[in-house]
């Protein structure tokens, strides 16, 4: 199960972190390594200690016929790979994200300045308290108080308060502000010499700031004497900057950063076909070394019990090194058959794209036809993405309740939301519609629902308020 969570992105690192504690699992096809030269050759003279838990049965009854008898192939060797098509593989680029984090990007600025070193202290717990969107959100009494305590730095709030203002003049603008409005006034500052219309903006923010993220429209147009003209041009200067100064540079987890996805379906002349994404999963193998050893121990007269203690610490290291090769193979296997039936289910989509063809589908259906435990199909469906000719989805996009037509027909709900969501981009923004509305627009469509489930999707599908979709 834990396998089975683990991303794409993470898969190879957990590979390596398994290679690197059992010498009996490797990834290379060329013979032996050092280790195992190194290891045989002590095995040999019989001078080398091994930890090898067993009992003196285990010891006197050494069964190493499973490790000989069978061929060179045929030993939990595991390939992830298609050797018959290499090139579909090697045409599957996953992406690798190289960049200066925020704060990095922050640090180096910083490093730019002339500052004292009581003050550079000040200003980089400064830049540490910034968070992740480039707002400082700690009170200044908190600032002196980690500054005291932790830097040794005796400092004012007056001083501290002086260091921000510095620091708000960074790139990118906005940052190191306290809230949306100090944010939003900051980067209208920057822009002041783009003419009038900056200025008018930068008096909403400053006065009606309230009024505009409630689009209170009249009341800004009255208290500013604006024309509409004015107003609408004000509104797009605002509408243009940046909420969150920091959201969108650098990042240290590349396996956050990018989706890595974990199938992918291509439309072959109207015929789907669906393959496993194995870029990061190297090939693993028993090792010959290993393999050789225990050969060399059943042919030797010499069985004394340093060996058999020997080959049974490396009969454990083979059996563990099976073991996490049957469950990356699970794995692969679990993954393929879960993305196979729903792809089977949901076919029409992934040869149109069109959500309103996906058909209501639940975690028991795909469970059903997978013979798999419900939760483990919600595991893979909750972590695992898949990559069409129309975008990247994760799967438990796919999922979804069904909803009733006056024909009594069971539709998706996702296909409901599809039909809300085209009904309010297509609406008058200057009179969008108010949920009866959509109710009634979507009762005529022949779909039984309420007006509270109407808001419920609307909501789901993060969109405010026929109020706050109002544009001039």
């Amino acid at each position: 199960m834990k396998l089975l969570q683990v991303p794409t992105a993470n898969l190879e690192e957990r590979i390596k972190e398994e290679l690197e504690e059992n010498p009996a699992l490797e990834v290379s096809e060329d013979g032996h390594d050092e280790y195992d030269d190194n290891l045989k050759d002590e095995f040999e003279s019989g001078d080398e200690e091994f930890e090898a838990e067993g009992s003196a049965d285990e010891y006197d009854n050494l069964d190493l016929s499973e490790y000989i008898n069978e061929g060179d192939d045929e030993v939990g060797d595991y390939k992830l790979r298609d050797e018959n098509y290499p090139e579909a593989d090697e045409g599957k680029v996953i992406p690798i994200r190289v960049e200066t984090s925020f704060h990095e990007m922050l640090l180096d600025q910083l490093g730019m300045m002339d500052l004292d070193e009581r003050a550079r202290k000040m200003a980089e717990q400064i830049v540490g308290s910034i968070d992740d969107d480039g707002y400082l959100r700690r009170e200044l009494s908190s600032i002196a108080d980690d500054l005291a305590f932790r830097q040794n730095v005796v400092a004012s709030e007056i001083e501290i308060e002086a260091m921000i203002k510095k620091i708000q003049q960074f790139d990118p603008p906005g940052i190191c502000a306290r809230n949306l409005k100090e944010c939003l006034i900051l980067q209208l500052n920057r822009r002041l010499k783009e003419g009038k219309e900056v200025e008018l903006a930068l008096q909403v923010m400053e006065k009606y700031f309230d009024e505009f993220t409630k689009k209170h429209y009249e009341k800004i147009q009255r208290g500013l004497n604006l024309s509409d003209d004015q107003l609408k041009a004000v509104i797009t200067q605002i509408i243009k900057l940046n909420p969150k100064p920091g959201g969108n540079i650098g990042s240290v987890n590349k396996a956050e950063s990018y989706v890595v996805p974990d199938f992918f379906i291509f439309n072959n002349a109207g015929k789907l076909e669906l393959t496993l994404n194995s870029k990061n999963a190297p090939d693993l193998r028993i090792s010959e070394g290993y393999r050789d050893m225990i050969k060399d121990y059943e042919k030797g007269a010499k069985k004394d019990k340093r060996q058999k203690e020997a080959v049974l610490f490396i009969k454990q290291k083979i059996d563990s090194a099976k073991w996490f090769i049957d469950m990356i193979k699970q794995r692969q296997q679990t993954l393929i058959g879960t993305m196979q039936s729903i792809m089977n289910y949901q076919e029409e989509f992934f040869l149109t794209g069109d959500e309103t063809t996906l058909k209501p589908m639940i975690l028991k259906d795909i469970a059903e036809m997978t013979g798999l435990d419900i939760s483990t199909v919600s595991r893979v469906a909750n972590s695992k993405f898949v990559q069409t000719e129309f975008g990247t989805y994760r799967l438990k996009f796919f999922f979804s309740e069904s909803l009733s037509t006056d024909s009594g027909e069971e539709v998706s709900t996702r296909e409901v939301k599809k039909i809300l969501s085209n009904l309010i981009e297509a609406e008058d923004k200057r009179k969008p519609l108010s949920d009866e509305q959509l109710t009634d627009m979507l009762q005529e469509k022949g779909y039984n629902i309420a007006r509270r489930t109407v808001a419920k999707y609307r909501e789901q599908l993060n969109l405010p308020v026929a109020r706050l979709r109002k544009q001039l």
